[in-house]
């Protein structure tokens, strides 16, 4: 075997380092390849994170839309609508005639007449003793059962009680005949005792005309006590001087009135007026009772208030149909109309028992306020549109505006269902 030279092996040796140089550059790409594709753990979870992030964003804006629809869904069961309402109104000042007929059916302005009697006593101071003699007095009815034909009787006329004293009439009066059906006719007339004393006070009695015994009429005309028969004495009695007297009584009037007034208001049905200057007292006996303490003495007064009432609605309608021009006959109120001053012509003259009709003057000032027909404006505004409301106002001549407001506020269009249509009307105090 031939030797290998020196040069021989240098050359080997180079060339086997290059092979070696080169292998091992093959090794170590291989290595780096595979080194890049070896998966972490971290890199697995970033991926997952970065291809998750679609789908969420996507589940988000489903869900939104979702909550969306659903409160637009909502709307329509929840819908509400609240309409303020103004209404009109006019301002007036009164003084205004007007006539009315009592009870009437036929007269566009008619007055029911009250009439409430009562007594207020006082005890006032007397003076030095002196003698006194008093009547007893008291009210009674006269019967006619006789005769169709009327009855007259003069004053002073004597009547025959069931005790068998006399007491005599206080004033002249005719007796109404017998009804066709029977019904004897009767008329209240005062009487008072033929003497003084005591022994004239008396219970409600029966009585006889006393001129008419021994004839047919004896039986048949008669009367009864419709009050006690009181206020008798004789006997030396503290007296009352004139100035403490009038005073005295000049408040027991006003006492009584303003009693009786309550009392009138208090039994007003619904619906009707009855003003604090149209009641007047008539006042029909001013009486002393004589104290047997010395020093004292007790006054009365008994009177009757008569009270003019109107039909509220009728008077108002009167009022406005005067006072405002073009009225249509729609449905009003006055809110202070208790308040206006009532003021009756030639009252000096007026028999309160016994009138038929009446003059009078309403002074003051007054705001006519028109109603609103709340449940008729909730069925125009059924199911409408928000931009339709003015139109449907403006059939209302009785509004003077309306403030509408829905909910919820998205709305355009109102509600289809009565009970979500509130309607507030604000009325004048």
């Amino acid at each position: 075997m031939p030797k290998k030279s020196l040069q021989d092996v240098i050359k080997i040796k180079r060339i086997n380092k290059d092979v070696v140089s080169k292998k091992t550059e093959t090794k170590l790409e291989t290595i780096e390849h595979k080194k890049s594709h070896i998966i972490y753990p971290s890199d697995i979870e970033e991926k997952e994170v970065k291809n998750n992030n679609g789908p969420r964003y996507a589940l988000w804006f489903v869900a939104l839309i979702s909550v969306v629809f659903l409160l637009f869904a909502l709307s329509f069961f929840f819908s509400k609508a609240k309409v303020t309402v103004i209404p009109k109104t006019k301002d007036l000042t009164l003084s205004e005639n007007l006539s009315a007929i009592k009870d009437s059916n036929t007269s566009d302005l008619s007055f029911d007449l009250i009439a409430i009697s009562g007594e207020e006593t006082k005890t006032v101071s007397g003076g030095e003793m002196k003698d006194v003699a008093v009547n007893a007095k008291g009210t009674v009815v006269i019967y006619n059962a006789f005769s169709s034909q009327s009855q007259p009787l003069n004053i002073d006329t004597r009547l025959e009680g069931s005790n068998g004293k006399l007491y005599k009439t206080d004033a002249k009066t005719t007796v109404p005949g017998m009804a066709k059906n029977g019904t004897p006719g009767s008329v209240e007339v005062g009487i008072y005792a033929a003497e003084a004393g005591e022994d004239y006070n008396s219970a409600p009695l029966d009585f006889k005309i006393f001129g008419f015994k021994g004839t047919p009429k004896y039986s048949k005309v008669y009367a009864r006590s419709k009050t006690k028969i009181t206020g008798g004495l004789k006997g030396k009695f503290s007296q009352v001087s004139d100035a403490d007297k009038n005073t005295a009584t000049g408040d027991l009037k006003n006492v009584l009135q303003e009693k009786l007034f309550k009392k009138a208001t208090d039994q007003i049905p619904s619906g009707f007026i009855l003003f604090k200057d149209a009641v007047f007292l008539n006042v029909e006996d001013e009486s002393v009772d004589y104290a047997t303490v010395p020093g004292q003495a007790s006054l009365s007064v008994k009177g009757t208030l008569y009270g003019f009432l109107f039909d509220e609605k009728k008077l108002t309608n009167k009022i406005v149909s005067t006072n405002v021009d073009s009225y249509d006959g729609s449905e009003v109120y006055i809110p202070k109309i208790r308040d206006l001053s009532f003021t009756l012509a030639n009252k000096e003259n007026i028999s309160f028992g016994d009138v038929k009709n009446i003059n009078f003057t309403l002074s003051g000032n007054a705001k006519v306020v028109w109603k609103v027909d709340d449940q008729k404006l909730v069925e125009d505004l059924l199911g409408g549109n928000k931009k339709d409301f003015n139109n449907v106002l403006s059939k209302y001549t009785n509004i003077a505006s309306a403030d509408l407001v829905l909910r919820p506020a998205w709305k355009s269009s109102l509600p289809t269902k009565k009970e979500d249509i509130k309607i507030l009307v604000s009325y004048p105090q």
